[in-house]
């Protein structure tokens, strides 16, 4: 049992985010190349990793504001089932492990895998109570997993691309502040997030839809930029499109009408329709990526 909370610990449900680190990787053609796949694997798991770090920090720092929420109360450090000294050592594991396994790559890659952390570690202590600036902090590190994973494999990054992460992880930054302030309880919500008492739901509203509608247009005119026509020497991955836009609509399905969206991983691994349509996005722009560059029939 102690190992398992050990494990919760870690978060490994939100390792989900540390995809995006991938992305470099599909949309530069060079995913059936093992080594270069290698990289980008221990650039995930370095990720894994150090925000495993950060999870256990945070938890530590948030203990007292967790024991009045429904269902933080019950994560392993809150409920005190597992002690500080424990979980401190558990990170100083994390970390060995972490440095081991990020030994070969650049020193680019770890330049942004420390900003990566330090950005985390203020966010946990102070940016995270100060309104809009907060969202933006946890924008950047999306945007820090995509950069990495370009850097871990050494491929140029389109603009387009970093407005897009820019766009869908302020959208999903967003979703989680709207859950955290509808579905918690209104006498402890302020004692659980501070920050929420700046926000209310129709300003939150109103932000979402922005952060949508740009994650869909620049992610459209990614697919039939000049640099994607010519990289990929076809306009078909707008036929992508329509699955991003699904996904940004199931999502706010999801967040506005089944009343969810504070744990977005949870989300993204027990939605069926969503995983469905995520798998579907993969396949259809790996066939069109790839075929384009003479790898599939």
């Amino acid at each position: 049992m102690k190992i398992l909370k050990l494990l919760e610990l870690l978060r490994p449900k939100q390792w989900i985010k540390n995809l995006f680190i991938f992305a470099p990787l599909l949309f530069a053609g060079e995913l059936l190349h093992f080594e270069i796949m290698i990289k980008s694997l221990i650039a995930f798991f370095a990720f894994c990793g150090t925000s495993s770090i950060v999870y256990i920090i945070n938890d530590i720092l948030d203990r007292e504001a967790d024991k009045v929420h429904k269902e933080k109360k019950f994560r392993p450090i809150a409920s005190g089932e597992v002690s500080i000294k424990n979980a401190l050592l558990l990170a100083s594991i994390l970390l060995v492990i972490t440095i081991i396994l990020s030994s070969k790559q650049n020193v680019y890659f770890w330049f942004i895998l420390l900003i990566y952390f330090f950005l985390n570690i203020l966010y946990s202590i102070w940016i995270k109570h100060i309104v809009i600036l907060d969202l933006f902090f946890i924008s950047a590190g999306f945007m820090l997993r995509v950069i990495a994973g370009a850097v871990a494999i050494w491929v140029p990054l389109s603009s387009w691309m970093i407005l897009t992460t820019i766009f869908i992880s302020l959208f999903l930054a967003i979703s989680k502040r709207r859950a955290e302030l509808v579905q918690g309880d209104e006498e402890n919500v302020i004692k659980q997030r501070r920050v929420l008492y700046h926000y209310d739901t129709v300003f939150l509203d109103q932000m979402n839809t922005i952060a949508a509608t740009g994650t869909i247009i620049c992610y459209a005119l990614y697919t039939v930029s000049e640099k994607a026509v010519t990289t990929f020497h076809t306009e078909n991955l707008i036929y992508t499109t329509p699955f991003v836009i699904y996904g940004i609509f199931r999502y706010l399905y999801l967040i506005h009408i089944k009343k969810l969206g504070e744990n977005p991983a949870n989300i993204l691994t027990k939605d069926l329709p969503l995983i469905i349509n995520a798998l579907l996005w993969f396949v259809i722009s790996v066939l069109i990526i790839y075929k384009s560059k003479g790898f599939i029939w």
